[in-house]
């Protein structure tokens, strides 16, 4: 079963290298070398050579690029295992063994994957407190199904002194902790290259977002789709910095030639948490029929500040703590409002996973901090990565009749 993984990611980076070969001046290469790096990742999680770690989402990943270990959050699998077409599979096998069908798909997905002996063994797990609980369930359960051990990073909700010392205290024991258990060292010249490489694209990323701020955008509603959640699996690569100087270098191509994501753009979107991962018509629908493009997503922003590279562990616990997710509500609303503004978005769509307590949780609050400014919210209440809960018809006349309403209304920044 592990094969078909396998060969699903040898699949997709053969065809973007061949791709990127027989056409490297195309218009969008940014988003095919992205593509190529994430599958090139999922190669070595499934490659059965590579040391592998489990982790939650707001785990410092440049650290375990550091320590040469391929690491991905629990959730990136799920999200593969739907764009792949076989997630139902998966979400069943979980469901007979007493998931809850309530629950979390991305989790259910993982979990009946690796019952079905198609998640690789990890060497090490390391979960986060923040922003999912359900995620650390998962991965206890996992390190439970595979005999291995797991190291729980508990992260505050605060950035005050003493909290952030801890968190830092937290980290620096969870590097012992992989390094016992994976035969590796921690070499300071390696991690001080990691974070000055993190630094690096942590700079161009804060100029990709600004220039995707322009009226009109540059950016399609595609282009820098789950780029601030997916991009830091490779803090401390030079990958990190390639993908992000290959976003901005495009960008500005695109601002210098005048070139636009749609010829009229009519309506601005901001995008809350996830997108769907499996195949839909939604992007192309809003921009063909409405004039709409996604100019922003949520975590599409830079909240953190440069990491010292000598002495790391109190900037990589800021930006664990400031991640908008591992926030108190107010705070990712503020969040939320600034971007809003900064990209003088008409509308927002928040497709509140199901199974998601922290997006149903907080959906009423969010609606009503963007209501207070002027911008309506559209709640899409969908499952993200399970097709069986999919109605397409549904979404596509709500849809509608958010973006009919929007395009009706003046502008929020007229």
């Amino acid at each position: 079963m592990m094969n078909t993984m396998r060969e699903y990611f040898a699949g997709i980076v053969n065809s973007l290298e061949h791709k990127l070969e027989v056409d490297p001046v195309q218009t969008r290469t940014a988003r095919r070398k992205y593509a190529l790096e994430t599958a090139r990742l999922g190669q070595r999680l499934y490659s059965g050579t590579e040391r592998v770690a489990w982790c939650g989402v707001a785990a410092p990943f440049d650290l375990l690029n550091a320590l040469d270990i391929s690491s991905c959050f629990v959730e990136f699998v799920g999200a593969n295992l739907a764009g792949s077409g076989m997630v139902s599979t998966f979400l069943d096998r979980a469901e007979s063994q007493g998931w809850a069908p309530d629950s979390c798909a991305y989790h259910r997905a993982v979990m009946g994957a690796a019952l079905r002996g198609m998640m690789p063994e990890p060497d090490v797990l390391v979960a986060t407190s923040a922003p999912c609980s359900a995620g650390v369930a998962t991965l206890e359960n996992l390190a439970r199904h595979f005999g291995k051990d797991l190291f729980v990073l508990h992260v505050p909700q605060t950035d005050s002194p003493e909290a952030v010392a801890l968190l830092a205290q937290q980290i620096k024991e969870m590097i012992r902790f992989v390094a016992q258990r994976t035969g590796t060292t921690v070499e300071p010249a390696r991690l001080r290259e990691a974070m000055l490489l993190s630094n690096q694209a942590r700079e161009l990323l804060v100029q990709v977002y600004h220039l995707a701020n322009r009226v009109p955008s540059p950016v399609s509603s595609n282009d820098l789709r789950d780029l601030g959640i997916v991009l830091p699996l490779f803090f401390g690569t030079q990958a990190a910095v390639d993908i992000a100087r290959g976003y901005r270098d495009e960008l500005l191509r695109r601002v210098d030639t005048g070139e636009r994501a749609l010829p009229r753009e009519r309506i601005r979107l901001m995008w809350i948490q996830n997108r769907i991962q499996f195949r839909t018509s939604i992007e192309r629908t809003i921009a063909h029929e409405f004039g709409a493009v996604i100019v922003i997503d949520e975590l599409n922003d830079v909240t953190w500040e440069p990491v010292d590279p000598d002495d790391p562990w109190e900037g990589l616990a800021r930006r664990m703590s400031g991640m908008p997710l591992c926030a108190p509500a107010e705070q990712r609303i503020r969040h939320l409002r600034n971007l809003a503004r900064s990209h003088r978005v008409d509308g927002v769509i928040h497709p509140c996973h199901w199974g998601c307590r922290q997006s149903l949780g907080a959906r009423g609050l969010i609606q009503q901090g963007l209501g207070e400014i002027g911008v309506p919210m559209l709640d899409l209440a969908v499952d993200c990565i399970d097709t069986r809960a999919f109605s397409a018809g549904q979404v596509r006349t709500r849809m509608g009749a958010f973006l009919e309403m929007l395009a009706q209304r003046p502008s929020p920044w007229s």
